[in-house]
């Protein structure tokens, strides 16, 4: 097989006012027939979630994938690594030492895909729209720290913050920061349906059967001015039900590439194949996997009761056995790779022992076996989570402290009762909105967190979020950041599992597929183009 290999670091870095490079719909095409680009993604409108696709609502890897191709952002993250960079802006940056004041000026002439032109009204329209709205899904908190938002003439718009947030030129790089247009995206409704309407590379047509959207096609935008280079004409994303039946469409031809999620076993098989005809592309990514806590359930509400659980774990065993060499073990929130990771469950609690799980137990007068509900998805993640909640349950079981049953749900289902607080402990995965340990941190700890947890601490929430984002230099957050991951483990409110990789299958012919991913899973089709690639 004709083997690609691309590592796309972390590079953790904050934004100095940039000037963007010059981009736009005319920079490429692939010059014949769309790319076909399969996903096991699914999205369903319903009653719990009328508006997947609202920039104020959306708040997954598969959505947000989506509307990046359609909505633009001001910012924008680079296609493997660094500081983001400006997209419908020509130029951002702080305007004082403090980093509470950010500026930008518009590029001249942006259009909304139907010809109408963006203004900065049209960027604080949109941005006042999603925090006003404070969605169900919890986006919103990404726009925490924005006190104000000013305009100055057409193109200019200044932020006001509440605090210091030198993470801020990334939260503009986001979906909910996304140009909308205030003729279509009313402001005290969310837009229902698959309907996209923005300013970015292409425009959006969805075939939905059943309120599912079964398959997206995306043209170049002719209106589009930005940063990036667009290399095809169509593409569309077409949804399958698992990765067996994507990964059949792609060995027939009737697809041309295939990302998330591939199974371990599918991976396995394409690295060690010798058909020449399929390329495996293996990307750095910063997807981690994790169990979380309603710490204000009775089966859990007791501390000792979730350290445990961290105490049995086996993550080594549980990588090996369902993952192999695409997962590594991960004891922090914060990916190895992520500046001011720490290994705060394994400083804490080491290897998995029995013994001391028991200890914590008696000593906290817990009764034995505590019956617990595992619950998982069991379409967002991949077919593998199941195995992997399987090997959970007889981690837990095998040490007599607990009573474990395992339940899983689709999506559609599983995330608004989650949400609801209705599962005691459940798996989760995170990809991250930017790679800051910031956005490892606060989505689940800060006020108004997507997970909708109870869990609380002062003093993270007070001091120490706040304190980690004066600095532009993350280097110089790192005893904050360290000291937040320490007290997330003994708190235990969630116990992290695993880090994983990403992985791209294309055909030959397709050029790009090393940069169909970034390292934050956000979908650059862009990048994808026709042509024998060596």
């Amino acid at each position: 097989m004709n083997r690609k290999t691309l590592v796309l670091p972390a590079v953790i870095g904050l934004l100095a006012p940039v000037l963007a490079a010059c981009g736009g719909t005319d920079s490429g095409s692939d010059g014949g027939e769309g790319i076909v680009v399969g996903t096991t993604d699914a999205f369903t409108a319903s009653k719990d979630a009328p508006a997947p696709l609202d920039p104020a609502f959306a708040y997954d890897v598969g959505t947000w994938n989506i509307l990046r191709q359609t909505v633009q952002t001001l910012m924008i993250q680079p296609r493997g690594e660094g500081e983001p960079v400006p997209e419908a802006a020509q130029s951002c940056g702080f305007t004082d030492s403090g980093n509470e004041r950010y500026a930008c000026t518009l590029r001249k002439d942006l259009k909304f895909s139907n010809g109408d032109p963006v203004t900065a009204e049209d960027v604080k329209y949109s941005i006042d729209r999603a925090r006003a709205m404070k969605a169900d899904s919890g986006v919103f908190a990404l726009l925490s720290t924005i006190d104000t938002v000013e305009t100055q003439g057409e193109r200019e718009v200044i932020f006001h913050l509440r605090t210091a947030d030198a993470t801020f030129p990334f939260k503009l790089s986001t979906p909910v920061a996304g140009i909308v247009d205030p003729d279509i995206y009313s402001k005290g409704e969310l837009r229902e349906g698959f309907e996209v309407d923005g300013s970015g590379p292409y425009t959006l047509q969805a075939e939905v059967k059943n309120d599912e959207l079964v398959s997206a096609v995306f043209t170049k935008n002719p209106h589009y001015k930005g940063s990036l280079k667009v290399n095809n004409d169509k593409v569309e994303l077409r949804n399958f039900a698992d990765a067996d039946e994507m990964g059949t469409a792609l060995e027939k031809g009737d697809i041309d590439l295939m990302t998330r999620t591939m199974s371990p076993e599918q991976i396995q098989k394409l690295s060690s194949d010798s058909d020449d005809q399929i390329d495996l592309v293996d990307l750095a990514g910063l997807e981690i996997r994790y169990l979380a806590f309603n710490t204000d359930a009775p089966t859990v509400k007791s501390r000792a009761v979730r350290q445990a659980m961290a105490q049995i774990i086996d993550r080594g065993e549980l990588v090996s056995k369902v993952y192999g060499s695409q997962a590594e073990p991960l004891y922090s929130l914060v990916p190895a790779s992520i500046t001011g990771h720490s290994n705060s469950f394994f400083n804490r609690y080491g290897d998995p022992d029995v013994t001391k799980a028991k200890s914590l137990l008696e000593k906290a007068g817990v009764t034995t076996p505590v019956k617990l509900t595992l619950h998982y998805t069991t379409d967002h993640y991949g077919s593998a989570t199941k195995k992997e909640f399987e090997l959970l349950k007889k981690q837990l079981n095998d040490s007599g402290l607990f009573d474990v049953d395992i339940e899983g749900t689709p999506w559609a289902t599983f995330r608004p009762a989650e949400q609801k607080g209705e599962y005691d402990v459940y798996g989760m995965g995170w990809f991250p909105d930017f790679p800051d340990a910031d956005n490892y941190l606060a989505p689940f700890l800060d006020k108004d967190n997507f997970l909708g947890s109870p869990y609380a601490n002062s003093t993270i929430r007070d001091t120490l979020i706040p304190e980690s984002r004066r600095v532009a230099d993350r280097l110089s957050a790192a005893n904050s950041l360290t000291e937040i991951q320490d007290i997330v483990a003994g708190d235990a409110p969630v116990i992290p599992l695993w880090q994983g990789k990403q992985f791209v299958a294309a055909g030959d012919d397709v050029t790009g597929s090393a940069y169909a991913l970034n390292s934050s899973s956000t979908l650059q089709l862009w990048e994808l183009g026709r042509g024998v690639s060596g």
